[in-house]
């Protein structure tokens, strides 16, 4: 059986995963003849990576479930460690995304390779950071973690829900970035 805080982390690492791969395929299309659509796009997709995997779901994972799988599964500790190491350094390296794309756009082509190379050395290194949570932390999570540490995860990871994986009501302020995101990117991204 999977547990619900289980289901949870996997359907938010989906929508992360969606973003930025969407991410990429915009870069790989470029700016073309709508450069304000294209920007606002992209920076829309990085403020939602700032703002909610960056700030609600890693501390989730660094305070509630790394801890009570490294009490319980001593052996994962560099595995975790070096998690933790990703998980403090996310916010900076996304904020350091956000000023390269304001740098291209403001200052123009000269200055797109510069983000196209963190972009992508962003999502290779975030895509990797997700696999290894999915293919080494969760199952030794579900192996030896107990039912008071289940209620516990579940309490915490249902209170705060990633507005782009949750199938519940939205809040109205993540309803207006998911319909920008999806009604300005181009099709097969978006809409647009």
């Amino acid at each position: 059986m999977t547990h619900p805080s289980i289901r949870i982390i996997l359907d938010e690492h989906r929508a992360v995963s969606a973003v930025l791969r969407s991410l990429m395929a915009m870069l790989e299309r470029g700016p073309g003849d709508e450069p304000e659509r294209f920007f606002d796009v992209v920076r829309a997709m990085l403020f939602y990576i700032d703002e909610f995997p960056e700030r609600l779901h890693h501390p989730k994972e660094s305070d509630l479930l790394f801890p009570k799988i490294a009490l319980r599964v001593p052996s994962l500790m560099p595995v975790i460690e070096r998690l933790e190491r990703d998980h403090m350094g996310g916010e900076q390296a996304v904020r350091a995304l956000q000023h390269l794309l304001l740098a291209w756009e403001l200052l123009g082509e000269p200055r797109r390779a510069a983000f196209a190379e963190a972009a992508a050395r962003y999502v290779g290194f975030y895509l990797e950071h997700m696999q290894i949570e999915e293919q080494q932390v969760l199952p030794a999570a579900e192996r030896a973690l107990d039912a008071q540490d289940w209620a516990a995860l579940d309490a915490a990871f249902a209170a705060h829900r990633d507005p782009l994986a949750s199938d519940g009501a939205r809040d109205p302020a993540w309803d207006r970035l998911f319909t920008r995101i999806v009604l300005k990117a181009p099709a097969p991204i978006g809409v647009g």
